[in-house]
């Protein structure tokens, strides 16, 4: 994913690309290697990285982000790489909110540019939470409310055990990831209005 979502970035070459939550020595530094990148966690980060801006604050908390000036329209391209499945459960130090992956899901297409793109991998497959880990989302469960969000599916991949491929986009093709148990899905949405 880390690789895939890099090489996206360059390619497409954003004006401003801000990650959330995503691992700083995997996807981050990649992304560093080649153009500055802005960082946001909820856990502090005392390392300083050349190219890369940290900003401590919690995508859950529209207070957090306002005191670093991150508002409406702030970028035009973000990426959480396995990170939203996190949110709201607790796991670090974040407020447990059952909620919380909606709330930073909407929070992160409020500071997305029209037009802007959106890089997110989570677990799916049978959607359940795991104790003390995170949530596993059904595919559809990430796709409909991107929609009621106002973003739209430009692609999906799904990385297992065996590699990655890209989903062709019918609905039979997603169906079939339902009784799947557990993959990584790579969703890549552009924000529609």
């Amino acid at each position: 994913q880390d690789l895939l979502v890099a090489q996206s970035i360059h390619k497409e070459c954003p004006e401003k690309h801000l990650d959330i939550g995503s691992r700083i020595d995997g996807f981050v530094s990649n992304v560093a290697s080649f153009r500055d990148i802005e960082s946001l966690d909820i856990r502090k980060i005392l390392s300083k990285i050349p190219r890369v801006i940290f900003k401590q604050a919690d995508i859950t908390n529209l207070e957090s982000l306002t005191m670093h000036n991150i508002n409406d329209g702030y970028c035009d391209s973000i990426s959480c790489l396995h990170a939203l499945e996190h949110f709201g459960l607790g796991r670090y130090n974040d407020p447990i909110d059952v909620h919380g992956w909606k709330i930073g899901f909407k929070n992160i297409t409020k500071i997305l540019k029209k037009n802007g793109i959106f890089y997110l991998s989570t677990p799916i497959g049978k959607q359940r939470v795991e104790f003390n880990a995170n949530w596993v989302f059904n595919r559809y469960t990430i796709i409909n409310f991107a929609k009621e969000c106002g973003m739209i599916l430009k692609s999906l991949i799904i990385i297992d055990a065996n590699g990655y491929k890209t989903v062709e986009l019918t609905n039979e093709n997603l169906y079939k990831l339902v009784n799947e148990n557990y993959n990584l899905g790579l969703f890549y949405f552009v924000k529609n209005i």
